[in-house]
């Protein structure tokens, strides 16, 4: 939600929108570089939550919400929502800006154009340089792979 989608939100400084999850369901790890968000929840059970900056050891802040239960996400910081019930739910979110952005970790770190050489994400997570390469497919299927 943005002003280039909902021309109506330019200049107001504020986004709203309906959040329907299937079971299941979830809005994966991002941020919103530029807005902090508040979710309350009309149905079902979220599990929310945020990643602190490293000047507080990174430190998971999450809550399962039930309905009218709220929930806020600082600027800037790594944040999910996710379906951890049996049925739908449905959730609205509200932005501080017209305009927060919106990164997707996965998106921005696996699936990065052009790509971030493999070697440096192996070492940077700790991972295999065979699993960091599954994952560049995963996040980026139509693209070619960098060879390392």
């Amino acid at each position: 939600m943005n002003p280039a989608n909902i021309p109506g939100l330019n200049t107001l400084g504020v986004g709203i929108a309906r959040i329907d999850f299937a079971p299941g369901g979830l809005i994966p790890p991002h941020i919103h570089p530029r807005a902090s968000e508040i979710i309350l929840v009309i149905k079902g059970k979220l599990l929310v939550g945020f990643v602190s900056s490293n000047d507080y050891n990174y430190t998971l802040f999450s809550k399962i919400l039930y309905p009218g239960d709220v929930f806020v996400h600082p600027i800037g910081l790594v944040q999910f929502h996710a379906n951890i019930g049996k049925t739908n739910a449905v959730a609205i979110g509200a932005v501080g800006s017209q305009n927060p952005g919106y990164i997707s970790v996965g998106d921005a770190v696996f699936g990065s154009k052009p790509p971030i050489d493999p070697k440096i994400l192996a070492k940077a997570f700790a991972l295999d340089i065979n699993i960091v390469r599954y994952l560049r497919k995963v996040f980026s299927p139509q693209d070619d792979i960098v060879n390392d």
